[in-house]
């Protein structure tokens, strides 16, 4: 079940879910989600001597990558057409054992061409840190990105009971409290 405004900020007055810096309702609640605002740091790739990214090959992807940081006040980004990159939320957010969240690109953003996840959507319960975003722009004209604005809504969904083995505990999590975008960890299946 998709938890209603009432029911956020119940969950999160009880400290079940927790957020920082704290939401403000008024401008980030909507009736069965809450916005997350653009952070100030960025991950794209920079040009490679790799033809193509193998994920059977030892390639350290964090090394055909290059962390951009915009200022706090209001920086820009520019998104360019066709671009990819991996961006986070300026909240940290912890989930339960018994919760899980969706994360959704906004439709304003969307009528503009701008992408904000490609697949990874769910956090799954007892997730922390940052949400990485895949964001891309799919229009032909480039768009100005600025820090602190709106990007994206979570959506809270209830478990039938809670998770026995949260993320928090897996041995297999690969992205638990990151504080900024990491590149893909997928070779580390392959033993690379």
């Amino acid at each position: 079940m998709i938890l209603s405004d009432r029911d956020i900020k119940k969950v999160i007055a009880e400290g079940r879910v927790q957020i920082y810096p704290a939401p403000n309702f008024q401008e980030q609640l909507g009736p069965c989600s809450l916005d997350l605002h653009l952070g100030n740091v960025f991950k794209v790739f920079k040009p490679s001597q790799y033809p193509y990214l193998d994920l059977k090959r030892p390639v350290n992807i964090e090394d055909i990558m290059e962390e951009i940081t915009t200022g706090e006040d209001e920086s820009p980004f520019i998104l360019q057409p066709k671009d990819f990159v991996l961006a986070v939320t300026k909240e940290n957010f912890t989930l339960p054992a018994d919760l899980m969240a969706r994360l959704d690109g906004r439709s304003s953003l969307g009528r503009l061409g701008i992408v904000v996840h490609s697949t990874a959507a769910r956090f799954d319960p007892g997730w922390s840190g940052k949400a990485v975003m895949e964001l891309g722009n799919l229009g032909i004209m480039p768009v100005v990105l600025y820090t602190g604005m709106r990007v994206c809504a979570l959506t809270f969904e209830t478990l039938s009971s809670p998770a026995q083995e949260s993320y928090a505990k897996s041995a297999k999590r690969k992205y638990a409290g990151q504080e900024k975008p990491q590149a893909s960890k997928i070779n580390k299946e392959f033993g690379s």
